[in-house]
């Protein structure tokens, strides 16, 4: 028999009872090879030992620890999260935007609609779909089929959010969009990146302390609704960490 290791997690000023030995993982782990999501064009991570002359860095190969060295990109190989430096020439690190790691948010479930070509989250949906003022979404696109977690997305025009989505959820105070896809905006958009310049306001109040997160996954049997996330990053200098964002739901 579990644990209920119950809390009350003030956000906001207002309190909100949480069972935090029932944490909802919706990250994706980076494994080494191609078992892996991957966007971007860039090659597979990898996780390799440490050659030094003859001393390799693995138990199994003789040494007394694993000391390994790790490759990847954190925009193309998994779960992520992104401040505004991402897409300025003014230097903005995740690890000083993000700097309170509980937020109230509502997960929500999204068929985006074909337009042209492309597959599309609009404002309208969201507008539906959204029934609390929350400080963070997290949007799961549906088919949610488990390939996601392995997904190549290169060159494939995945699904991708509209710029007036992304100015309606800035508008109705949403600080921390995360969403199962490789990007919220198209592919190959010759650079306009409209949803991104549009969350984080680029062109007026810069929304410093804003983030974006993409590559999470959210199994089915976890329902829409709200929840307390737990947004957890690596202390990486850098526009984007590898992050592990954590549901709970509400007692």
């Amino acid at each position: 028999m579990g644990v209920i290791a119950k809390a009350t997690l003030t956000i906001n000023n207002a309190n909100y009872e949480v069972d935090l030995s029932k944490p909802i993982d919706v990250s994706l782990p980076l494994k080494s090879g191609s078992e892996n999501p991957h966007a971007w064009y860039v090659d597979n991570p990898s996780i390799t030992p440490v050659v030094l002359g003859d001393w390799v860095g693995s138990v199994q190969q003789g040494a007394s620890t694993n000391f390994n060295n790790i490759y990847f990109n954190p925009h193309a190989h998994g779960t992520h999260t992104e401040c505004v430096g991402h897409i300025t020439k003014e230097f903005y690190s995740i690890n000083e935007s993000l700097q309170t790691f509980f937020f109230l948010a509502e997960l929500v479930t999204v068929i985006p609609e074909k337009h042209g070509d492309d597959y599309i989250i609009t404002q309208q949906q969201l507008q539906v779909l959204l029934t609390t003022k929350v400080e963070a979404i997290v949007i799961r696109t549906f088919p949610n089929h488990e390939v996601k977690k392995t997904q190549k997305y290169s060159h494939s025009n995945p699904p991708y959010l509209t710029e007036e989505a992304a100015i309606y959820l800035r508008e109705i105070g949403v600080q921390h969009l995360l969403i199962d896809l490789p990007s919220v905006d198209k592919e190959e958009d010759g650079g306009a990146l409209l949803a991104h310049k549009a969350f984080w306001n680029i062109s007026e109040n810069i929304r410093t302390t804003a983030t974006i997160t993409e590559f999470v996954y959210v199994p089915d049997e976890i329902k829409d609704g709200v929840y307390v996330l737990n947004l957890q990053i690596a202390s990486f200098h850098n526009d984007a960490s590898p992050s592990k964002p954590i549901l709970y739901k509400l007692i």
